[in-house]
């Protein structure tokens, strides 16, 4: 989008307005191929009948399947794959249709123009890319190619631009963003780069996404313990707790040890929340390995967690395994995991009610007027669960709110599954604003708000 904006193009949201379509694809596991070709069929329809007269396809899809789509969709005018990003104006404006099939080494930098689609108050900005570990169910190393870190400074400077415009919250992402700076000879790379980040003015929480679990060091926790600005979060997807089925992933190590990580991470960073992954259904998956996962959940009570099934992708290491576990019973697997996390969850955030919690507001609900939003900061933006508020006390105006990005005392009244319910008690005044187009919510507000309608 930076790229094109830089070009003269004007981006829309809305496929009728576009005279060129693009569709950014992913293709990490079946479900999310089906989705992009979904949206691919989708834009060709506007092609066929509507304004637009291009139709650019984009992304990991194109690095798995380039002649398949070109062949097969010929509405299709161009694809851009992983490593081909700089060549979006060439696709836009003239034909992109056979490249050679290379090794992805496309690697973004502060100056590379970009446009947040995120919220104007949190951003993520990718710290390396690619991936060199050999875990049996990754296709990621195939459609992202070798790892590879960007340059210290230029992390720096592009989260400092960031702060500059009014971005409250960095999320770090990669791969594997624990390994960040190996390959370019800085040790503790991943340390050192949050040590800087945790200085820069105008931002209030630094997170990172996501660590892989035999690079968490001494160095990494004491670092996120001693910054205030350094989110108290974690999110180390695990996949699994039996040692046969880590072991035919590649990964490595046990539940056991993984208890031990767990606990060195919670005496070291208090307050720390952690959020894990796991896959079930992998080829070999006994009903003693997955019982073994299960036990492992109720005894971590991690704060968060999510639940993939397995998928078996033809170029996966793990397609040419056996002991296939069939869909029906992967789908079992994933419910019962679930239930139990969800207990967790449950029991966790209810413990907080009647307390108060420093929040970032994000603004209005995506799901009704009647409330406003906010998140603590072990809860990472899109992924865990948020506060609903339904009061902000202290505005004697109704046209005077707390813009998105604002921090805020908030006292918990409630828990649902995975949300708090809260109510504001006291916000940064100095951060107050009048924002235009927001009456009908400011109504709700005052309507349901005592405080407010004092």
């Amino acid at each position: 989008m930076g790229i094109l904006a830089r070009g003269g193009y004007e981006i829309t949201a809305r496929a009728d307005e576009a005279d060129v379509l693009v569709v950014n694809t992913c293709s990490f596991i079946a479900p999310a191929q089906q989705e992009s070709v979904q949206s691919i069929l989708e834009m060709a329809e506007h092609k066929k009948f509507g304004r637009a007269r291009k139709l650019v396809v984009a992304g990991c899809m194109v690095e798995r399947f380039r002649a398949q789509i070109l062949e097969q969709i010929p509405e299709v005018d161009a694809v851009v794959g992983t490593g081909e990003v700089e060549r979006i104006l060439e696709a836009c404006e003239g034909e992109l249709r056979s490249l050679p099939a290379e090794v992805p080494t496309f690697l973004y930098h502060d100056l590379t123009p970009r446009i947040l689609a995120t919220p104007r108050h949190t951003a993520y900005i990718k710290i390396n890319e690619g991936c060199d570990h050999p875990c049996t169910f990754c296709v990621i190393p195939q459609l992202r190619g070798k790892f590879r870190s960007r340059r210290f400074e230029s992390v720096v400077r592009e989260t400092e631009n960031l702060a500059e415009l009014g971005v409250r919250e960095i999320s770090l992402i990669g791969q594997d963003t624990t390994f960040y700076g190996e390959d370019l000879g800085i040790r503790d790379g991943l340390p050192l780069l949050l040590e800087r980040l945790a200085a820069i003015d105008g931002l209030h929480w630094v997170r990172f996404l996501y660590c892989y679990p035999n690079r968490i060091t001494p160095r990494l926790l004491e670092t996120i313990a001693a910054h205030p600005r350094l989110a108290k979060y974690m999110d180390i997807p695990l996949q699994h707790a039996s040692k046969n089925m880590l072991a035919r992933m590649k990964r490595g190590s046990h539940g056991g040890a993984f208890l031990k990580m767990v606990e060195r991470i919670r005496r070291t960073v208090p307050g720390v929340s952690v959020r894990t992954s796991f896959i079930v259904g992998f080829p070999g998956e006994t009903k003693q390995d997955f019982k073994t996962l299960c036990d492992f959940v109720r005894d971590a009570e991690f704060d968060w967690m999510g639940v993939f099934s397995y998928s078996d992708e033809d170029t996966s290491e793990s397609y040419h395994l056996d002991g296939k576990v069939d869909t029906e019973t992967i789908a079992e697997r994933r419910d019962t995991l679930m239930a139990i996390q969800q207990k967790i969850t449950r029991r966790r955030l209810r413990g907080l009610a009647g307390t108060r919690v420093q929040a970032m507001l994000e603004g209005p609900s995506k799901d009704t007027d009647l409330i406003w939003e906010g998140r603590m900061e072990g809860m990472a933006p899109e992924i865990d669960g948020k506060i609903n508020i339904t009061e902000i006390a202290g505005v004697n105006e109704v046209d005077e709110l707390p813009p998105p990005g604002t921090m805020a005392t908030v006292e918990i009244t409630g828990a649902q599954d995975y949300d708090l319910l809260g109510r504001v008690i006291e916000f940064k005044r100095e951060a107050l604003t009048r924002v235009p187009g927001l009456e009908a919510i400011r109504n709700n507000l005052v309507s349901i708000s005592p405080a407010l309608g004092r």
